[in-house]
């Protein structure tokens, strides 16, 4: 899909195997949704603009390569949000975070806003979005449009799993932000949730459910 990038690393779809299975305890899912969200934060930053600069080594002086520019936001999309935020805060433990409060009514599937707060200066800054699921994209969608009447240019979102449905629409709505999963599953099921999915990644990973 035009704007969607599957990162497909063995270890990723090992690693989310291993979540799928409804038989993972509430602890192993925890850990393995924090690592693979530093193997999906590697690849999500993968063109980051680098610069140089000068440096001492043990045995000589050398040019070395260094971030350029403002310091990375994660936004996370709370609460699932967070499981994929505390892994890529390993990767990348300067990097700005973001709070975007939103839940996903189960009656009309609609996104409820209850909170925000995020960085200044949004506009300077690459900005990555973190869900692990693009369902309906309507939260995801809601999102996106908030951060951008804050200010927000240079947007990427990342998730676990994404629906094409979820896709279609998320790119029909901001088709300026690529989209970064480490699956495409086959489908949203009549209540919303992708299939086959790994169930409600906030109630498996706060063992809510």
């Amino acid at each position: 899909m035009d704007g969607v990038t599957v990162i497909d690393h063995p270890l990723v779809q090992h690693k989310l195997t291993l979540m799928r299975k409804k038989e993972t305890s509430t602890a192993s899912f925890r850990r393995l949704l924090r690592e693979i969200s530093t193997l999906l934060c590697y690849e999500v930053t993968r063109d980051l603009d680098l610069t140089t600069t000068r440096i001492e080594t043990p045995m000589q002086e050398m040019d070395a390569p260094i971030l350029e520019g403002k310091k990375l936001v994660f936004a996370s999309i709370l609460r699932a949000g967070n499981g994929l935020l505390e892994g890529m805060l390993d990767l990348v433990p300067a990097a700005r975070v973001a709070h975007i409060g939103m839940y996903r009514d189960h009656d009309t599937l609609q996104p409820v806003e209850y909170y925000f707060k995020a960085p200044e200066d949004l506009a300077n800054r690459l900005i990555i979005v973190v869900d692990p699921m693009l369902a309906t994209a309507n939260s995801a969608t809601a999102a996106m449009e908030k951060l951008k009447e804050r200010g927000a240019k240079n947007i990427r979102f990342l998730c676990l799993l994404a629906s094409p449905e979820g896709i279609q629409r998320f790119r029909d709505a901001h088709p300026d932000i690529p989209v970064f999963t480490a699956s495409i599953d086959e489908g949203l099921n009549e209540k919303g949730y992708i299939m086959p999915g790994l169930g409600d990644a906030g109630d498996r990973m706060y063992g809510t459910k």
